[in-house]
């Protein structure tokens, strides 16, 4: 009854900060026009702050929401999941699917004025491939063996086997170009000061509170909508969905699913639903008593009752999930069925383990009433098969980092999917990827890996990816929980929003009144 009464007493004071602080600072550009005329300011509400600014360095899939402002890709997607041309308009692929040539975009400019060509392309390639970077893309493009400037604005990329994936691969961060110039110029500080050829160049960053971007004079793809962008990041929910429906947002990039049907409700708002690409789940390292005992990870994997977590705390708006590769995707194996929290055999495999005590501590990212209250009712399931979870919120931005530096026992995270299955699961579960951080390694899933990138055949591609799924839910480094839903929510004055199928919020086209 104390933690309940203390619990609300913080939530109460924090909607009344909220509230307060948001009265006088939309006076101007962001307040409600008398007029209806369009808005100067377009705040976007994000559900964590955006650890890192460059496209290289980055892990984290909130950045990406900012990345749609400041940077362009090679190429990209368009609503319906097809790759289009951005700064490269044109490509060959030799027969042997070993070249790609690109025709690149003329006229284009970096916000610092440097001009884009093949010489950037081959600048941020190299880059990326430098192991001295150890980029979290360089499992995504490791393939790449040579890096060719033909002319000012063609660029050849030799692979050292065929990679179907590429394309795909390109339309995210490892096919977003950043200027040379800056790059040499602010060295490990990129990240505070990036330069790209988006729609909107960078202005400001005040962490934990926002991010600014301004309209860029010179951009190759017409004046963007809005003249200024504001992302401001919302860990709670809660406060998000206050944020928005005091008018403080115009839009946010996710919505608690306990408020979904709250906010379909309210008159002055509307909602956007896409099916995802993504995961969610559990990281399990496997180098650490006593998640390296493969029959402990396998009895968690059992005893998680998905679909209870999907009623009870999702409002039934997810898929509960056996892999990382979302039912939506025609590489998803349908013959792994979902438990429902089998007890009795988890209660075995704990036996056979030969493990007794079993405990470990789960992080979960903090802030976040919704993610709380998912590791309470793993930190409940668990113990009905003798197993105990402390659970440790942590920010966002140092759980990520103590991912990467494998201090952890687990680690509530997942990931939000790319519209090729190699991008959704080859960094996560290969040999030393880049988000293994689970420390996983088997040999005969790096090789089934490395075959579904070889082959252009969809049906071996599938079969491919079944054997790895498969070989997952045996192994178990990582728990796959379920499948999200994107959802957008917005003011009912948002226009131009574009859901896309990679749930990023592609702001040049939208504005609000």
């Amino acid at each position: 009854m104390r933690l309940r009464l203390k619990s609300f007493l913080i939530l109460s004071l924090t909607f009344l900060l909220v509230i307060v602080s948001g009265c006088g600072s939309n006076n101007g550009d962001n307040g409600e026009s008398a007029t209806g005329t369009t808005k100067k300011q377009l705040v976007i509400g994000l559900d964590n702050d955006p650890p890192q600014l460059d496209p290289q360095k980055s892990s984290a899939a909130v950045d990406r929401q900012v990345y749609q402002s400041i940077y362009n890709s090679l190429v990209d997607i368009d609503k319906n999941g097809k790759i289009v041309p951005e700064l490269a308009t044109s490509w060959k692929i030799s027969k042997d699917g070993k070249t790609y040539t690109f025709d690149l975009r003329k006229d284009v400019k970096f916000h610092d004025g440097t001009a884009f060509n093949a010489e950037a392309v081959k600048f941020n390639f190299e880059r990326e491939l430098d192991p001295k970077m150890a980029s979290p893309r360089l499992s995504e493009i490791g393939l790449i063996s040579k890096v060719t400037v033909l002319d000012d604005y063609r660029v050849q990329l030799t692979l050292k086997q065929p990679f179907s994936p590429l394309l795909a691969i390109l339309t995210d961060r490892s096919g977003m170009m950043l200027s040379p110039t800056a790059v040499k110029k602010e060295g490990e500080n990129f990240s505070n000061h990036p330069v790209g050829t988006g729609p909107y160049q960078f202005v400001e960053r005040v962490k934990q509170d926002h991010i600014t971007v301004k309209a860029f004079k010179d951009y190759w793809g017409g004046k963007p909508k809005t003249p200024t962008i504001v992302y401001r990041p919302f860990a709670d929910g809660n406060v998000r969905l206050t944020n928005l429906t005091s008018g403080n947002l115009d839009l946010v990039n996710t919505v608690d699913y306990k408020d979904i049907d709250t906010v379909k409700k309210n008159s002055n708002l509307k909602i956007d639903e896409k099916d995802a690409i993504g995961f969610q789940g559990l990281v399990l390292n496997v180098h650490r008593a006593p998640l390296d005992n493969v029959k402990v990870r396998q009895a968690i994997n059992l005893a998680i009752d998905r679909k209870s977590i999907a009623k009870v705390i999702f409002h039934n708006y997810v898929t509960p999930a056996t892999s990382p590769i979302p039912a939506g995707s025609w590489a998803h194996d349908s013959s792994i069925k979902v438990p429902d929290g089998d007890v009795t055999e988890a209660k075995q495999l704990i036996k056979e383990s030969g493990l007794k005590n079993i405990h470990f501590t789960l992080k979960i990212p903090s802030g976040s009433a919704q993610n709380q209250q998912l590791g309470q009712m793993i930190q409940s399931m668990l113990k009905n098969i003798g197993i105990t979870v402390k659970l440790e919120m942590v920010e966002f931005g140092t759980m990520i980092q103590q991912g990467i530096e494998h201090n952890f026992d687990a680690i509530n995270i997942g990931w939000s999917g790319r519209i090729d299955p190699d991008g959704t699961i080859y960094s996560w579960f290969i040999t030393n990827g880049g988000n293994n951080d689970m420390g996983y390694s088997n040999p005969q899933v790096d090789k089934w890996l490395n075959q579904a990138r070889s082959v252009t055949s969809q049906k071996e591609r599938t079969q491919l990816y079944h054997k790895i799924s498969q070989q997952l839910w045996k192994d178990a480094p990582y728990i796959s929980i379920y499948y999200p839903n994107d959802f957008k929510a917005m003011k009912k004055n948002v226009d131009g929003f574009v859901h896309y199928p990679d749930t990023m919020i592609r702001p040049d086209t939208i504005s609000s009144k």
